[in-house]
């Protein structure tokens, strides 16, 4: 299951994590995110324990969407050591995702 992140766990959980980490930022009305979601489920569960894979809600949430420029949803960030190694936006193929995971490893 994804982690779920907020403006207050960010720094802990994602930027201070030590694995790997991927946030999916999203809106529950953002159809684009709901196609990817499943995907992002998926690969939480396949990748439980090496890397950290969760959830951000951008309406709930702006003010870590805000700091990282999030303009598009669903953006998927890719954060190793406290930074972002790499940035997907739009929907994308699971296996585009996994390439990016498993570099991160």
């Amino acid at each position: 299951m994804a982690f779920i992140f907020t403006d207050d766990n960010f720094q802990k959980e994602a930027l201070e994590s030590d694995i790997p980490v991927l946030v999916d930022f999203y809106a529950d009305w953002c159809g684009p995110c709901k196609m990817i979601a499943p995907i992002i489920s998926e690969l939480a569960d396949e990748y439980q324990g090496k890397i950290k894979i969760g959830k951000l809600n951008v309406d709930d949430q702006p003010g870590t969407a805000g700091q990282y420029r999030v303009m598009t949803i669903p953006t998927l960030l890719f954060i190793k050591n406290g930074k972002v190694e790499d940035k997907v936006v739009g929907v994308v193929a699971k296996k585009a995702i996994q390439d990016k995971l498993d570099a991160m490893l």
